[in-house]
């Protein structure tokens, strides 16, 4: 359950190495947040996440966790929550891919697809169960602007980000009532350490800027944030522009 400071007391990430999920988490620990679970696949970086956050004075866990094998998830998030309400579930994991190899490897484009949505699909599913079944809780859906429009720079990643996006909003709507909120986030293009040296895109962000409207959201309980806030109008135009036109456009 929340504290009397609003802020949630246990937060379970799927994800654990995600720059934006350890933003987070950080923001979280500061806020008062004492139970952390990392779920990812075992990697000395997860471990590493583990003990930074442990050395934030956070009771931090790992579990094994794989998005490409939604036959354990049941088992293996139901074991967390065994343990204990948790009261954030954020959502973290996802591939970008590489779109010119993707359309060359059709199974490498299914990977995408598998990890970014189909993996999402079961976990989210699992989670919302729990949260439903324990009265209470936020699940956290890290989408993209990439999916609010095809672009072909990257149209196999965004098209996996457009379903995980619709998913989480029916979602959301089928858990009105319950004591469940469901959050969607649409950021930018985020500047992490995989884009260092890259040229910086137009309204771009940071692992921290997503973290903090993360925090914002949840107390807020809004349904939706983007990242930066100004996206939303951005998007609003080019989600109507004509397709000839939005061929030509730099985006």
């Amino acid at each position: 359950m929340k504290d009397a400071f609003g802020a949630p007391q246990s937060l379970l990430v799927l994800g654990g190495t995600s720059e934006i999920a350890l933003a987070t988490a950080r923001r979280l620990t500061a806020l008062r947040t004492r139970r952390v679970w990392l779920a990812g696949r075992p990697s000395p970086a997860l471990d590493a996440a583990a003990v930074e956050l442990r050395d934030r004075g956070a009771d931090v866990r790992t579990v094994a966790f794989d998005a490409l094998d939604p036959g354990a998830h049941e088992e293996v998030l139901g074991k967390v929550f065994a343990e204990g309400d948790i009261d954030v579930v954020l959502l973290a994991f996802g591939i970008a891919g590489n779109q010119a190899r993707d359309e060359e490897e059709p199974l490498a484009a299914v990977r995408v697809a598998q990890t970014n949505y189909t993996g999402a699909v079961s976990a989210g599913l699992v989670c919302a169960g729990a949260l439903q079944a324990q009265g209470h809780g936020s699940l956290v859906v890290l989408s993209s602007v990439a999916g609010e429009r095809a672009r072909r720079a990257d149209f196999i990643y965004g098209s996996s980000k457009a379903g995980l996006d619709t998913f989480a909003q029916g979602l959301g709507d089928a858990l009105q009532g319950t004591g469940v909120q469901v959050l969607v986030v649409r950021p930018g293009a985020v500047r992490t350490r995989a884009l260092a040296g890259q040229p910086e895109q137009p309204l771009s962000t940071t692992p921290e800027a997503v973290a903090g409207a993360i925090v914002t959201g949840l107390r807020r309980r809004s349904e939706t944030v983007w990242v930066p806030g100004s996206l939303r109008v951005v998007m609003s135009a080019l989600r109507h522009a004509p397709r000839p036109l939005f061929r030509r456009l730099p985006v």
